[in-house]
């Protein structure tokens, strides 16, 4: 058999060559102290799509909140390149680059964390409690969690804060509730290991020591705000130009680069940026100002609102390539151009 192998011609040449020695970089192992050694490519990429320019992140700067993260998936039996290149992109990296730019002691970068997250931790406490999210107890619990976030200790800002830990595995919203919920759940253990678990009560009976503790209720609403938002957004894709639909197709369907969608749609690849996020504005927009109204069921408040955004986008894999599918073909209407 192996004779009779040996005599079948296989493919040769340049392009062959090229194939093995993209399979073989591909299944290398990952170094562990240069964990993005290969792939600076890559990591320009997710600068941009980041947007950590933002902040003031240079590409360095960057690359080492992605490194920490390669790190922290790499496991006893190593990480090849072709798995970390894949794990890269299902990065948060928007919510990595605010997040290590708030470490990092850049004002402005905290201040849009608190602005956007303030109001969501806030309703996120209150789920967790079981009260308003106006009460005195939602408050108290989510604005503790600040001074961890912001890392002031000693004097000193940014060394110990807790934004170190997130590394874009998940969205930042379901990070900080995890967090907030982790926190809740540490201050009944604590309160806890004040109780005497050898005096009888009333009844003569001794108190049996916690073995688990248990974890607030899911929220009773959480359907009928994904409900909500599924209705809101297919109403607010209806309304949008053309051009703009197939902007978002290209982006989130097709998973095209900016450049690409610059040849298609005919605009610099800046201007396509530029553009997608001012679709994205206009998008959030318009779903909240439906969620505001009070047809067909009460208007929700600004927390409500939150919640909807934030289950949708852990319970709901939305079919985008159904909700844009162009309705006829042929050149696209003239749109907006952007700034």
């Amino acid at each position: 058999m192996q004779a009779c192998a040996e005599l079948v011609p296989g493919p040769t040449g340049p392009q062959m060559d090229e194939k093995a020695k993209r399979r073989e970089s591909e299944e290398e192992l990952v170094e562990g102290d240069r964990p993005l050694l290969g792939c600076e490519g890559l990591v320009r990429k997710l600068h941009e799509q980041a947007q950590a320019a933002c902040w003031s992140l240079s590409v360095e700067q960057f690359a080492f909140a992605l490194e920490r993260a390669v790190r922290k998936r790499m496991s006893a039996s190593g990480l090849t390149c072709l798995q970390r290149e894949e794990f890269l992109c299902t990065l948060h990296v928007e919510d990595l680059a605010l997040a290590h730019a708030c470490a990092m002691g850049q004002e402005a970068a905290w201040e849009s964390f608190v602005e956007k997250y303030r109001p969501y931790l806030r309703a996120a406490a209150a789920a967790i409690l079981k009260a308003s999210s106006t009460s005195a107890e939602a408050r108290e619990l989510a604005d503790s969690l600040f001074a961890e976030l912001y890392g002031l200790t000693d004097g000193k800002t940014g060394e110990r804060s807790l934004f170190r830990y997130f590394h874009g595995r998940s969205s930042m919203k379901t990070w900080l509730r995890a967090v907030l919920a982790q926190r809740h759940i540490d201050a009944i253990r604590a309160a806890r290991k004040f109780e005497s678990l050898d005096e009888p009560d009333g009844d003569g009976k001794l108190h049996e020591p916690a073995q688990t503790v248990v974890t607030p209720l899911a929220d009773p609403h959480r359907s009928r705000y994904v409900q909500l938002f599924q209705i809101a957004l297919a109403a607010t894709l209806e309304r949008i130009e053309a051009r703009d639909r197939e902007r978002l197709r290209l982006y989130y369907v097709e998973e095209k680069t900016l450049a690409e969608i610059g040849k298609k749609v005919g605009e610099h690849e800046s201007s396509v940026s530029r553009n997608l996020e001012r679709i994205r504005r206009e998008l959030k927009g318009c779903v909240e100002e439906i969620l505001k109204k009070p047809a067909p069921g009460p208007s929700l408040s600004d927390e409500q609102i939150a919640l909807c955004f934030e289950y949708a986008a852990e319970d709901v894999p939305i079919d985008l390539g159904k909700l844009l599918k162009q309705r006829e073909p042929g050149p696209l209407p003239k749109g907006k151009q952007g700034a």
